[in-house]
């Protein structure tokens, strides 16, 4: 059975030799959402996640609200598996692809088609499977001859388009995603929006950070609001967006 579990997860990162730069510690202290501890006189710690429990199952899509820098992308990271927890644990059952670092496992000097295999095995996916798949997200990418030079010459957008387009391929039973993707102009992003609608639709549980309150109500079933990196309201998206907006 698909399902994500958190049992009073924290997530801190400690920066060392700041307390004694008392300018850069009130920088901190004034523009990061966390909660910003001094351990000790070498360093001071940004929790970025406070003591969250959460658990989700098949069928659930869960919408994140808060104000930015309230933990929204860091809890994304900790349920892809790209930050682990410095105290509690997380538990995942099912196949998870991220719609939040899409280059990450990319190499700017290898190739449109290598790229796909590395992506590819860091989403883990076998490199059968990959090489299978290759036609497919070369037809969907658009990027024609550019897919046999490196990726340092390819443009933000081309990036982004082969990213979103390998990331994409293989239907995930969990779906992470940190805003809409904008990746090309409006050909491609009409068939950006099909395909994620179709992803989202087919996977067994969503988790998504948007500040589209439109999107929330569409495609999710419930929300949580965060705000300096706790979770203080887990409810239907109307709760969620009225406790947001104060009302």
């Amino acid at each position: 059975m698909t399902s994500i579990v958190l049992d009073r997860v924290t997530v801190d990162f400690p920066i060392y030799n700041a307390r004694g730069r008392s300018l850069k510690t009130e920088l901190l202290r004034r523009t990061v959402g966390g909660y910003i501890d001094s351990q000790e006189d070498s360093h001071v710690s940004i929790m970025a996640l406070r003591d969250i429990s959460l658990t989700l199952n098949k069928g659930d899509r869960l919408g994140l609200v808060g104000r930015n820098g309230a933990g929204k992308s860091t809890l994304l990271r900790v349920l892809s598996g790209v930050y682990e927890p410095s105290i509690g644990s997380v538990t995942v059952e099912g196949a998870v692809s991220a719609l939040t670092d899409m280059m990450m496992g990319m190499d700017p000097e290898a190739t449109g088609f290598e790229n796909i295999i590395l992506r590819s095995v860091f989403l883990g996916i076998s490199v059968d499977q990959a090489k299978r798949s290759v036609p497919e997200i070369e037809e969907f990418s658009e990027l024609g001859n550019f897919m046999h030079l490196p990726m340092r010459t390819y443009s933000s957008g081309m990036k982004l388009r082969l990213a979103f387009a390998v990331t994409t391929a293989v239907t995930p039973e969990i779906l992470i995603m940190d805003e809409i993707i904008g990746a090309g102009d409006s050909a491609f992003l009409a068939k950006a929006e099909a395909r994620l609608n179709r992803i989202i639709g087919d996977s067994h549980i969503l988790v998504i950070a948007s500040h589209d309150e439109f999107m929330m109500r569409r495609f999710c079933n419930k929300a949580a609001l965060m705000q300096e990196g706790r979770l203080i309201k887990l409810g239907t998206v109307d709760e969620v967006l009225a406790a947001y907006h104060g009302g």
